[in-house]
């Protein structure tokens, strides 16, 4: 299969890009550090609120052609205009499940005597985390315990009650207990860790929890 790459859901392979190579590294944790006199030890910063944070995601895309100066000039244009400078969903055709979010720079050239265009787009403020494409949304039914499974990134969901009901659970050790009445509801204490998370729901509707994923 033609290795293809997707931004906001268009394939530039159906565009007539060839995808030459996409450099995709992992993003960097914020290692911001203060020495102080003194200390045989700096102060760091990387887990100051309880967890890694990242810098953000840097990432290079090159796409090629073959054709005249022409058209290459109508093809980049039309690219240029579409993307150059904009906030754009990126998935790459051998990781479909996940996408990452940033915004494109875009610098076109040509190879006369080769007949070639290249288009090299790069990012260096894309978010830290690649967010899965599909959200994840699970629903419950009067009184159970539900568990909800989330991937790496620390997310907190949307629940939507149709009745009044009290969610129960526990993170890191400490108990939360909170009551809603029917609505959608953004609880910051009901964040989501890697790995299944276990919630109580005593109410007499339907509760449903909407989130989304996300990975490095």
């Amino acid at each position: 299969m033609i290795p293809d790459i997707y931004f906001d859901d268009i394939s530039m392979l159906s565009c007539g890009w060839l995808r030459e190579s996409v450099d995709f590294p992992a993003p960097q944790p914020q290692n911001d550090i203060l020495t102080v006199p003194g200390r045989n030890s700096p102060i760091r910063y990387a887990e100051a609120l309880g967890r890694i944070s990242y810098q953000p995601r840097e990432f290079t895309v090159v796409l090629s052609m073959l054709g005249t100066h022409a058209r290459f000039i109508e093809r980049s244009s039309d690219m240029v205009n579409r993307f150059n400078g904009r906030l754009v969903h990126v998935t790459k055709s051998e990781d479909p499940e996940v996408y990452a979010v940033g915004t494109l720079l875009i610098q076109p050239s040509y190879d006369a005597l080769a007949g070639k265009g290249i288009l090299t787009i790069s990012c260096t403020d894309a978010d830290a985390y690649l967010y899965h494409i599909t959200e994840t949304v699970q629903s419950v039914i009067g009184n159970a315990s539900i568990v909800l499974d989330n991937d790496f990134m620390p997310v907190v969901p949307t629940v939507t009650t149709t009745a009044q009901t009290t969610l129960s659970w526990s993170v890191s050790g400490d108990s939360f207990t909170k009551t809603l009445s029917a609505g959608t509801w953004t609880i910051l204490e009901l964040e989501l860790q890697a790995g299944s998370n276990t919630i109580t729901v005593s109410g007499a509707g339907t509760t449903t929890f909407r989130y989304r994923e996300g990975r490095l």
